[in-house]
């Protein structure tokens, strides 16, 4: 499994990485896609909705079953990753690269709303004790 050192990560197994423009780009983790298996759809939210930090914001189904994205941080979405309407398995091919869900535009400082989030190594340590 792949834990990349830059992202900050959730209980639920969302990813965030700040960029350097402020916006933060949410995904879901390797350790998730993997559990999940061959994704076959995604619904992504709205440009401009607004989400506390906690509430569902997307969903991404596979031939399994489907789970609720959560959001890690407050704040509106300010972008989505449209190439996942045709192609859902970028997901599980491309996790933190091109796999990536939807940009927030966070109510706080970038840095301040992923600060209470895991580095890869709690994420790490917290996936190997509770992998689901």
């Amino acid at each position: 499994m792949n834990f990349p050192s830059d992202l900050r990560y959730t209980t639920s197994h969302e990813w965030a990485r700040v960029e350097p423009d402020g916006l933060i780009t949410v995904g879901i983790t390797e350790l998730a896609q993997d559990s999940l298996g061959e994704l076959v759809y995604v619904e992504l939210p709205a440009v401009g909705r607004q989400f506390q930090s906690g509430d569902s914001a997307a969903v991404v189904e596979s031939t399994k079953a489907a789970s609720d994205v959560y959001c890690p941080v407050a704040g509106e979405v300010a972008a989505i990753n449209e190439d996942l309407g045709q192609n859902p398995q970028t997901v599980n091919e491309s996790p933190y690269e091109k796999g990536w869900l939807y940009k927030m535009k966070p109510t706080q400082a970038a840095s301040a709303a992923v600060a209470g989030l895991l580095d890869a190594e709690a994420y790490k340590a917290q996936a190997k004790s509770n992998p689901s």
